[in-house]
């Protein structure tokens, strides 16, 4: 059957939850996605200008729709999540993770082992994790096998085996790691107890661990057993060490999952916290590559399910920062104050500090991508109509109201171009005119960029504040370039960003990569005209008096100074130094023409 037209297939879609599928003419999957109302959310699609470039291109490329019907939108969630990972759609967010996490396994045996393992076998044992860091099980291990001495052999360790003393004591019985269960030195209730406190600490749930040890410490002490005593005070300090390490919050707040978003323009980055009895048992967080500008609500859902089902959750509570439906089983909390946001607030950092991890190791890593990052960042922040490639910022320098110039600094995917860098002398302004100045070297920049037919930048900066950017603006109108470059100024005080005909300056994070760039551009502009500036007095103090003398070139004063270092010391100096330098003759000119001065 011949596929029918778009509008036909949209009509056709139900009012109801479900999941929706976009294929292109080769029937390639493009996109799947989850709606509370079917039709209208595809409808949208077709509907509405879209800004995004790759949205413009999906919508382009769809040829057919299926979609897939269910009863509530939690279910449509799940289907989506199943979908994502079993068909790999071009536009989607990708949730696969190869990694094989480990496990810590309580196995089902008689006098069963405790161990680390990364393959999960339905064989009736008991599976905890799985775990984000081999290191965490590993210090788990180390904490229960100090604690409780149990077994780390493979024999089968049945009763009549036991008795007619099948087994040998090994090296870990000799050496206090074990109590002898395989020679029947260690009865199976005994052992079995230990199994329980064991299952605790690894639930997070300390309390009947430190009441056994407190007891029987305490039953040592009394029955004058010190050694005895002794060694399970310190097993104690060693759990209760343990305990305040681990211990976060509130006891109270137990089998919890917290989950938390950051996000810039490319990605968003989840992380997930699992609170048992006031204690963190996981902690991973995961990043999600935005594919079509997802928010963060839509970003987080998908994370949510995801990592619930890939940990195997069984919490019942989910804390967050926002609403989000994922599942009618499960209660959600926004938490406004006390231990559950403090809980909240420690994950939001948790993926703040990722984020800033993968950051540094993008720009090392790949470059090219951490550009393309940036630009886009700095676009959506500055509220710009494209990514700012090509950048200029001016500032004026004028000290003590002397030899007043400017500094034009280039940026180019957010580096510094420093061969494209321009110096200024103010020529139309008398005295310290900051704003005429301002205008004056941006007519002049942009004026000579359109002579030559040069490309222009996507954004100017202007240090300062209304003022300076009112003279850039006036300068760029002059032009007839008012409206074509997005042009701001930076105010040092507050950092505050001013926009022309907006009196309310942006303030941006003050930890931001884009607020970073522009204080660096602005820097730079400062620096590099202090530069030309001193340079312009100092040519200036030469001229004043060397240049002056005649039949003293312009070379000679350069050796003079090279060699004595200023003129005061040119003036001091006697004729004999003179001579040694640049001769008898222009010696003896240099001594005429400061005994004439003096006189």
């Amino acid at each position: 059957m011949e596929t029918p037209p778009l509008e036909v297939q949209i009509k056709t879609l139900p009012l109801s939850p479900g999941v929706y599928l976009y294929f292109d003419k080769k029937d390639k999957l493009l996109y799947v996605g989850k709606a509370k109302k079917l039709k209208k959310r595809v409808s949208s699609y077709f509907n509405k200008t879209h800004d995004s470039y790759r949205i413009k291109t999906m919508v382009k490329n769809i040829y057919r729709i299926e979609h897939i019907v269910v009863e509530t939108e939690t279910d449509a969630l799940l289907l989506e999540n199943s979908l994502i990972k079993s068909r790999n759609p071009r536009y989607n967010i990708m949730l696969r993770d190869d990694k094989t996490y480990p496990w810590l396994v309580i196995k089902k045996e008689r006098f069963p082992r405790v161990f680390l393992t990364r393959n999960l076998i339905k064989d009736g044992s008991e599976y905890y994790g799985p775990y984000t860091s081999v290191r965490t099980v590993r210090t788990l291990l180390e904490l229960v096998k100090t604690l409780y001495p149990i077994r780390t052999c493979n024999y089968d360790l049945q009763q009549d085996k036991i008795n007619e003393g099948k087994f040998k004591l090994c090296l870990e019985y000799h050496i206090g790691n074990c109590k002898g269960p395989c020679a029947g030195l260690q009865h199976e209730v005994q052992y079995n107890r230990s199994i329980e406190a064991i299952r605790g600490i690894v639930k997070g749930d300390f309390k009947e661990a430190v009441r056994y040890f407190t007891d029987l410490m305490q039953e040592h002490a009394a029955n004058m057993e010190f050694e005895e005593a002794q060694q399970l005070k310190e097993k104690l300090e060693i759990l209760t060490r343990y305990q305040a390490k681990s211990t976060v919050v509130n006891p109270n707040i137990s089998n919890v999952d917290i989950f938390t978003i950051v996000s810039d323009e490319a990605a968003g980055y989840v992380n997930y916290l699992q609170i048992n009895h006031g204690a963190i048992t996981r902690s991973h967080t995961m990043e999600l590559k935005k594919q079509l500008d997802e928010d963060d609500k839509h970003l987080l859902e998908l994370a949510i399910v995801e990592l619930r089902h890939r940990f195997d959750s069984q919490s019942t509570e989910i804390y967050t920062q926002f609403d989000v439906d994922v599942g009618e089983k499960v209660k959600i909390t926004i938490p406004k104050l006390g231990d559950k946001k403090r809980v909240v607030d420690l994950s939001e950092r948790n993926a703040k500090f990722f984020r800033q991890e993968q950051f540094k190791t993008i720009k090392i890593v790949d470059p090219d991508r951490h550009v393309n990052r940036l630009m886009a960042q700095m676009k959506a922040d500055l509220r710009l109509g494209e990514e700012p490639r090509h950048m200029e910022c001016f500032d004026n320098s004028n000290i003590q109201g002397t030899n007043p110039v400017a500094a034009c600094v280039v940026f180019k995917n957010g580096k510094p171009s420093k061969k494209d860098y321009r110096n200024f002398n103010i020529k139309t302004v008398e005295g310290p005119d900051d704003f005429a100045s301002m205008e004056e070297v941006v007519y002049r920049r942009y004026r000579r960029l359109l002579e030559e037919d040069q490309p222009l930048p996507q954004l100017v900066i202007v240090d300062g504040g209304k003022g300076q950017l009112s003279s850039g603006v006036t300068a760029l109108e002059r032009l007839g370039l008012r409206g074509k470059i997005p042009i701001i100024g930076i105010a040092k005080r507050l950092e505050e960003l001013f926009y022309p005909n907006d009196p309310v300056p942006l303030y941006l994070d003050k930890r931001s990569e884009t607020l970073k760039v522009i204080q660096q551009m602005r820097n730079e502009a400062h620096r590099f005209g202090i530069t030309h500036h001193r340079n312009k007095r100092s040519k200036q103090a030469i001229e004043t008096e060397l240049d002056e003398i005649v039949g003293i070139g312009e070379k000679t004063v350069v050796e003079l100074l090279k060699h004595f270092r200023s003129v005061k010391r040119v003036k001091n100096a006697t004729k004999k130094e003179l001579t040694e330098i640049v001769g008898v003759s222009k010696a003896q000119k240099i001594i005429d023409f400061y005994k004439d001065e003096e006189e």
